[in-house]
């Protein structure tokens, strides 16, 4: 198969998506729940890295390149993880929910990386994704919305069971429960203090990411709320409208918490290029939805 007819088979059966030569978040407009964001979040993301240059230095070792990352004392091919999509019933015409986290899970194995999978909305989601972990063996990571706290400590007691590589709770989909992307639920998510991070992180021997960070204080709370890594992310620019890229407040979270935490970025992201620039800016690693 083409990279083409990718495209074309992407046209016929995604909705919302244009299938662009590049996704940027301009062709799907404010759409939901697509790429498309609050006031073109996601092509301030995109747009943010294409503003970063590179600077040209040939003066190294001609030496291979080594891309491989060491996260949690595992070692990876690549800085890069797959990011999480809870529901596919909201992007396709048919539930591919399983299929699709199957399908990502093999490559990422295959691969090398790590995948992060989100819960979603269908009940079937976690299950089928941990089964899917243990048929390839791959390194996973659940990332679970900020429902109740009850809940989420449910999810993470079935999680505790497997073999998945860490735990991630993402905080700033607490913005989302306005949107028709919680209209099918009665528990919507809600935001969390501090002493909540803290005693979902009790619940869990394994890594503890916190996925939602925007600010240098925020990050700092994740730090002592006890996250092993945070995950600098506005949800694609589909949280808040005119909140800044996440290349743009990446720096100062860097600097607020570089060394206390591990430091994972997504939003925009899209080439090799943009995992040097994330990289080069302090981030230990990338995701990519």
């Amino acid at each position: 198969m083409t990279y083409q007819e990718v495209l074309e088979n992407a046209r016929k059966t995604i909705l919302y998506c244009k299938a662009c030569p590049e996704c940027n978040g301009l062709a799907c407009g404010a759409t939901m729940p697509g790429p498309g964001s609050k006031a073109g979040g996601a092509y301030e993301n995109w747009k943010a890295w294409r503003d970063i240059r590179l600077n040209v230095d040939t003066f190294a070792p001609d030496i291979p390149v080594d891309t491989s990352m060491n996260l949690f004392g595992r070692e990876f091919s690549l800085p890069l993880l797959t990011g999480p999509i809870g529901t596919m019933l909201q992007y396709s015409r048919e539930d591919l929910t399983v299929a699709f986290n199957d399908g990502v899970i093999q490559a990422a194995a295959q691969e090398r990386i790590i995948d992060c999978f989100g819960d979603g909305l269908a009940p079937q989601t976690v299950p089928g994704a941990l089964a899917s972990m243990e048929k390839y063996g791959a390194s996973v990571i659940p990332v679970l919305n900020p429902m109740p706290n009850e809940r989420i400590i449910r999810s993470m007691e079935e999680i505790e069971k497997t073999s998945a590589f860490a735990v991630s709770v993402v905080v700033d989909s607490a913005g989302l429960n306005l949107w028709r992307h919680w209209n099918q639920t009665d528990q919507g998510p809600g935001s969390k203090t501090v002493e909540d991070l803290k005693l979902l992180r009790s619940c869990t021997s394994k890594p503890f990411v916190i996925k939602g960070i925007m600010t240098a204080s925020a990050a700092r709370k994740a730090v002592e709320a006890g996250a092993d890594a945070i995950i600098v992310s506005n949800h694609g620019g589909r949280v808040l409208a005119e909140a800044p890229a996440t290349a743009a407040v990446l720096p100062e979270i860097v600097d607020a918490v570089g060394g206390q935490t591990r430091i994972i970025v997504d939003g925009g992201l899209r080439t090799g290029r943009d995992i040097f620039k994330a990289l080069a800016l302090g981030a230990d690693a990338c995701l990519i939805c």
